[in-house]
């Protein structure tokens, strides 16, 4: 690498975008190399466990080399892009993480070396060792021999390759492709794709690494499953000679049962973290839900009555206004069913302020946004809020912080036809409200029986510091409210 006299380059590393995430998936870049760059230009969406952000550049200059691809997930504290800037110092600046090839008579060296943390955003610090790593000692052919080899050996079922499919540089080594390498040819990697790769049952050996210095990433170890079920399903026998640098599979069309047999998916991002976050729920908070079904034919009409009032212009006005609504004043009159459980101190903490939960599908996952406040707006506030808070999440830029917070949420499971279910209660928090579909049902209304639109509703609560009566008188009065909107000016 050329350093220039009065220029240095400038290493942006991975900022911790939430509160103590360790790594984020890069979603999409917006520059590229040779491409000039302001301060507080955005330059690449990332997505952590909580939220996909956009990351701006805080330097002025001209973008020296990308280090990673879209879809590769990194650590926090690694450099992600080199941007060559004037003026700067010209030596020291340059980062450790960025990719040079090292001098072929390099002595050895262990694969990590142990060193001192530097400090980055929230606290947390990176190990110099894990941006600056010894680059694979192996051929590029060898390696691809032997990732060709492990494959076929594993299809034919035998524990030695084929010499057809062996590499020139692992000729004189035995066949037993289960012997531990030899220290110097450890192969790179961090500890997640470490126990990724046994999860799976992939040898590290085999695989052909991508990442930078010859690092084995998550979607190296993919590739190699992948390319390990190709000819199981396209060819009965063994093939004389595998691809040398193995290619992910496509996942098949919905109605295709004729090509690959199952499709794995990596879980990660807020999936990941919502899987995490539901299995410390159910194992923590004791759940207890009931279930009540109303008349909501008065609250439709009052839907279709708001839609045309002026105060309502432009807003967006739906059920879920009102069932928000008639929640916040079952609140207002049950207070102690906003309240936390703290296990360390052993107290109920009570809330004297409501953060709503929209629970909200995206293509990322399912994420749990919050009205800060919302016991405070009026109607047509609360209306706005939730328009905001459904389109933020729709487009993929929710902020970690709206995710924060929350004390009750509302799941709206209706939308896809269903008529109710059983929530599990967001982290944290003391009760979620399900809302069922809903729908004309036959219905006794004045002594006859007539059609009236009709939900089934289901509040869950953490047994813990709610109990039966109060989460019975909670769920009761959001039905009233429903039945009879008018409550929401008496009770008010």
């Amino acid at each position: 690498m050329t350093t220039m006299t009065n220029a240095s380059v400038r290493e942006f590393k991975m900022p911790d975008v939430g509160e103590g995430l360790t790594e984020a998936e890069i979603l999409k870049w917006y520059v590229q190399p040779g491409d000039t760059v302001t301060d507080g230009q955005v330059v690449c969406e990332v997505e952590t466990a909580k939220a996909a952000v956009e990351l701006p550049i805080p330097y002025d200059g001209v973008v020296r080399a990308l280090h990673f691809p879209e879809g590769t997930t990194v650590d926090v504290g690694t450099s992600i892009i080199a941007v060559e800037v004037a003026g700067g110092a010209p030596a020291q600046e340059e980062a450790p993480a960025a990719p040079a090839p090292a001098p072929a008579a390099e002595p050895e060296q262990p694969a990590e070396q142990p060193a001192a943390r530097q400090p980055v955003l929230v606290g947390y610090g990176v190990a110099t060792s894990s941006t600056r790593r010894r680059p694979r000692k192996q051929a590029p052919d060898a390696a691809a021999g032997q990732a060709a080899s492990a494959v076929q050996s594993e299809l034919n079922g035998h524990g030695a390759a084929p010499a057809a499919a062996a590499a020139p540089a692992a000729a004189a080594a035995p066949a037993a492709p289960a012997a531990p390498a030899a220290p110097e040819q450890r192969p790179l990697a961090k500890p997640p794709v470490r126990k990724l790769a046994k999860d799976l049952g992939v040898d590290l050996a085999t695989v052909t690494p991508t990442g930078p210095g010859g690092v084995v990433t998550r979607e190296d170890v993919h590739a190699a499953v992948a390319a390990a079920q190709v000819p199981q399903q396209t060819a009965p026998a063994a093939q004389p000679s595998a691809p040398a640098v193995p290619t992910p599979v496509q996942p098949a069309a919905p109605a295709s049962y004729d090509s690959a047999r199952e499709t794995r998916i990596p879980v990660k991002g807020v999936r990941k973290a919502t899987a995490a976050a539901m299995v410390g729920s159910a194992f923590t908070a004791p759940h207890v839900t009931e279930f009540v079904t109303v008349d909501v034919t008065r609250t439709m009409k009052l839907v279709e009555e708001l839609k045309q009032d002026k105060e309502f212009a432009g807003l967006r006005v739906n059920p879920l206004l009102l069932i928000a609504k008639a929640l916040l004043v079952a609140i207002r009159r049950n207070p102690d069913i906003n309240a936390s459980w703290d296990e360390a101190a052993q107290e109920i903490v009570v809330k004297h302020y409501v953060n709503l939960g929209i629970a909200a599908a995206t293509p990322r996952g399912l994420i749990v946004p919050n009205i800060k406040d919302a016991h405070a707006k009026t109607l047509p506030e609360l209306a706005a809020s939730l328009g905001e808070l459904v389109s933020t999440a729709r487009e993929g830029k929710t902020s970690p912080s709206a995710m924060q917070g929350g004390t009750v949420t509302i799941t709206n499971v209706g939308v896809f036809g269903v008529d109710t279910g059983t929530p599990l209660l967001n982290p944290g928090e003391s009760a979620i409200l399900a809302v069922g579909a809903i729908k004309p049902q036959p219905w006794v209304h004045k002594g006859k029986v007539k059609p009236r639109q009709v939900t089934t509703l289901a509040l869950s609560f953490d047994h813990r510091l709610v109990d039966g009566e109060l989460g019975s008188k909670v769920l009761a009065d959001v039905a009233a409210v429903l039945e009879q909107p008018k409550r929401l000016i008496t009770w008010a």
